[in-house]
C-alpha cells in the first residue's frame, strides 16, 4: 500500500508538471490584448492555517479581494470563471463590471461565469470545491483544457489537486516550493541574496527550544531591547508577538549565566505582548508546536516605516517588479497590516526594487511562479538616510495586490521602473491610499447598495474623466462587520489621502 501511493504521487507530480510547461502558452499578462482565446479560473481560496485565519475579522468575504481580476475582460477574446464560497451579491459583480474601461458591461457580463460552494464554513473554499464533484463537472463543463488556467490566492496541495483534476496548469508557487515563504525560509533567501535583514534563529518546534534560541539571540545582541516570536505562518502580523526584555533585565547577557537567562525566558514567554489581541498562551503555545517559530531581533527606532516591493515571476522564469508601497501597520506594537500609500518613498524607492529583484531571482532560480513581495522595516538615520532591512517574504498575492490591480484597471497606466512611479498613457503620475480595514461599529448594516448610495451623493466614486476617486472591495464584508475596503486615487499623495479622508467622512456622517 506504501509504495502504491508513493507512485500515485510521483504520477501526479509528473502530471503537474506536464501542465505548468502549458503556461509558456496559455497564460496571459494582464496588458496582454492578443486574439489568442483565453480562459482563466479564479479561485480565491485563503489556503492558510484556519486558526490563524479566525483573527481576521470577516475573513470570509476576503475571497472578494481578487474581483480586480475581472480587468482580465478587458481583452475581448478572456473568459474568467469565479468561484467563492457563498454567492457574491448581484451589485458588487456590477459595480466591478462598471468598472472595465473600454468595455460595455454587458460584454463582459457574457464571458464572465460564477458559481459558489454555498458552504460558509472556515475550510478553504478549494477543499469545498473538490469535495463536490458535481460543482468541479460544470466548472470543468466550461473550460477549454488547451485554453484555461488557474489562478489562485496562495498555493497547496489543495490548488495542486484541483488543477489536477481540471487537467489545466496552475499559475501559481509549487506546494513543493511553499517553505520559501514561511518566516524561516524567507530568512535563509535573504541570506542567499545578500538582502540585509535582521538577526534570527533558526526554526523552532518546542517552546524550549524557543527560549533557548531566545536566549542565544540576546546573547549575539546584548543590546536589544525586544525580540519578536513569529509563527512560521502567521498572516498579516497576526501570529506575531513581543518579548520585552526590559522586563527581564536581571538575567541579561553579563548578569546571569546561559541556564538561567534560559529558565526566566522560558517563563517570560507566557506572558509575551500577543499582537492579535484575544490571543492566549494556550492557543500560541500550541501554535508552536504544529507550525513553528523563529525568534528575531526587534529592530529601533525614533523613525521608522515598513516598505514593500511586489514582484512577479513569469512561466519564462522573467522577474518583473511591480510597485512598491509604504504599508500602514497598527495593533499593540505596529505590526498588523491595515493599509498601504503607493509607491513608496523615493528616498528609498530604487533601493526596494533592486532588492526585491534580487529575492525574485533567487525564488525564480528555485521554480517559484506568481506573484511575491518583501516586506522591510526602514529607519532613518540622523542625516536623513534610511536603513533598509527585510523581514519576511509572501508568496501570495496580499494586502498590496489588490489595490495595485486597481489602479490599473481604472486607469489603463503603467508601472516605471526608472523612477518606480505609475503613469496613465497620458504621462500623468497617480498615487493612492489603499486600505483593507476600515472599520467601525456603526457601518454594520450598511448594505453594498447602501454604500453606492452615500458614495453616488458624495461624488466619490472613481471618476474615469478626471482618474481620480475611490474605488471599493470587502463590500459584503460591511453589513456584518462594518469592514470595507477601498483604494483612493489621486493625482498627488495628499489628493489621495484627501479622497480618503472624505470617503471616512462621509460614512460617518450617514451612519451616526
Amino acid at each position: 500500500m506504501i509504495f502504491k501511493l508513493a507512485n500515485s504521487e510521483i504520477k501526479d507530480d509528473f502530471k503537474f508538471r506536464q501542465l505548468q510547461a502549458q503556461l509558456t502558452t496559455c497564460w496571459q499578462p494582464v496588458d496582454c490584448f492578443d486574439r489568442a482565446p483565453r480562459q482563466i479560473l479564479v479561485v480565491p481560496s485563503l489556503s492558510l492555517d484556519q486558526e490563524e485565519l479566525r483573527k481576521v475579522e470577516g475573513v470570509h468575504h476576503y475571497e472578494e479581494r481578487l474581483l480586480f481580476s475581472l480587468l482580465h475582460l478587458r481583452n475581448p477574446n478572456t473568459s474568467l470563471i469565479y468561484v467563492t464560497s457563498q454567492p457574491l451579491h448581484p451589485s458588487i459583480v456590477d459595480y466591478y463590471l462598471e468598472l472595465l474601461p473600454g468595455i460595455p458591461s454587458s460584454h463582459a457580463q457574457s464571458r464572465l461565469n460564477l458559481f459558489s460552494t454555498y458552504d460558509g464554513s472556515q475550510r478553504p473554499l478549494t477543499e469545498k470545491i473538490l469535495k463536490r464533484p458535481r460543482l468541479v463537472e460544470r466548472i470543468r463543463h466550461c473550460l477549454s483544457p488547451e485554453e484555461a488556467y488557474m489562478v489562485c490566492f496562495n498555493s497547496t496541495s489543495w490548488e495542486q489537486q484541483l488543477a489536477l483534476t481540471l487537467n489545466i496548469p496552475l499559475m501559481a508557487l509549487s506546494p513543493a516550493l511553499l517553505d520559501l515563504g514561511t518566516k524561516a525560509g524567507s530568512r535563509e533567501i535573504f541570506g542567499v541574496c545578500g538582502v540585509p535583514h535582521p538577526q534570527g534563529s533558526q526554526l523552532t518546534y518546542c517552546v524550549k527550544d524557543l527560549a533557548v534560541a531566545t536566549a542565544d539571540l540576546w546573547e549575539q545582541q546584548p543590546t536589544l531591547k525586544r525580540i519578536v516570536i513569529k509563527l512560521n505562518e502567521g498572516f498579516s502580523g497576526e501570529g506575531n508577538a513581543l518579548l520585552l526584555l526590559d522586563e527581564l533585565q536581571d538575567v541579561a547577557p553579563g548578569h546571569a549565566s546561559h541556564s538561567q537567562r534560559v529558565v526566566k525566558i522560558h517563563e517570560a514567554l507566557k506572558h509575551m505582548r500577543f499582537q492579535y489581541v484575544h490571543e492566549t498562551w494556550d492557543h500560541f503555545s500550541r501554535k508552536i508546536e504544529e507550525l513553528g517559530a523563529i525568534a528575531e531581533a526587534f529592530i529601533e527606532g525614533d523613525i521608522k516605516r515598513s516598505p514593500s516591493v511586489q514582484g512577479h515571476i513569469t512561466p519564462f522564469g522573467e522577474v518583473e517588479i511591480l510597485s512598491t508601497h509604504d504599508q500602514i501597520l497598527g495593533g499593540p506594537d505596529g505590526q498588523i497590516f491595515l493599509g498601504c500609500r503607493f509607491p513608496a518613498d523615493g528616498a528609498y524607492r530604487l533601493e526596494l526594487q533592486e532588492m526585491g529583484r534580487r529575492v525574485g531571482e533567487s525564488l525564480a532560480k528555485q521554480g517559484a511562479l506568481e506573484r511575491y513581495s518583501v516586506d522591510f522595516i526602514a529607519v532613518q538615520n540622523a542625516d536623513q538616510t534610511w536603513d533598509l532591512n527585510a523581514i519576511e517574504i509572501n508568496l501570495r498575492k496580499g494586502g498590496t495586490t489588490h489595490p495595485f490591480m486597481a489602479l490599473q484597471l481604472l486607469t489603463n497606466g503603467s508601472y516605471n521602473l526608472e523612477d518606480g512611479q505609475f503613469y496613465t498613457p497620458q504621462g500623468q503620475p497617480k498615487y493612492y491610499r489603499a486600505s483593507d480595514n476600515l472599520q467601525k461599529e456603526q457601518y454594520k448594516g450598511l448594505l453594498p447598495n447602501d454604500l453606492m448610495d452615500i458614495i453616488m451623493i458624495e461624488q466619490l466614486h472613481f471618476n474615469s474623466i478626471a482618474g481620480t476617486g475611490a474605488a471599493f472591495h470587502l463590500m459584503g464584508c460591511l453589513s456584518e462587520y462594518g469592514k470595507l475596503g477601498l483604494t483612493c486615487i489621486g493625482n498627488t499623495p495628499k489628493e489621495a489621502e484627501q479622497i480618503y479622508k472624505q470617503v471616512v467622512a462621509a460614512l460617518d456622517k450617514e451612519t451616526i
